[in-house]
């Protein structure tokens, strides 16, 4: 897993959104994208997420240029697994439960769900089989 980040404000959430919807960028041009921010506070935002390695800055050109270092899909895999051991005391059952019953799902989300579940169904199996072999084998003179 990667190493954990601070936590993010809503603020430096827009910033990196920015980013990951915009690509890399300058100051001038992320706070292109935000109506009515100051430009110094877009750059303390940037800075503020390099620091907690949320981006990296590329000062070798005249502007700096600012990049996501993580996706994403990456942070949010890493706040459900910080979600599940905080609330959930591990067990992410009851975190996709309720995310999956509060939530309407398309049919391409249900077919990714379906085949995950499918996938880690077929694994257990496979596994519970290994199992079964080895104390098998285990157990023969």
């Amino acid at each position: 897993m990667a190493r954990p980040r601070g936590p993010l404000s809503d603020t430096e959430s827009t910033v990196l959104r920015i980013l990951w919807e915009h690509g890399p960028g300058t100051v001038r041009e992320v706070n292109e994208h935000l109506s009515h921010w100051a430009y110094t506070t877009v750059q303390t935002l940037l800075t503020r997420l390099v620091k907690k390695g949320y981006a990296a800055c590329d000062r070798t050109g005249f502007a700096h240029l600012f990049r996501p270092l993580v996706t994403r899909d990456e942070l949010l895999r890493e706040r459900a697994c910080e979600l599940v051991d905080r609330w959930a005391e591990g067990i992410a059952a009851p975190l996709v439960l309720a995310l999956v019953e509060e939530h309407r799902l398309s049919q391409t989300e249900i077919q990714q769900l379906r085949r995950v579940l499918d996938r880690l169904d077929e694994e257990a199996r496979s596994a519970a089989h290994d199992q079964r072999e080895t104390n098998g084998h285990n157990s023969q003179p």
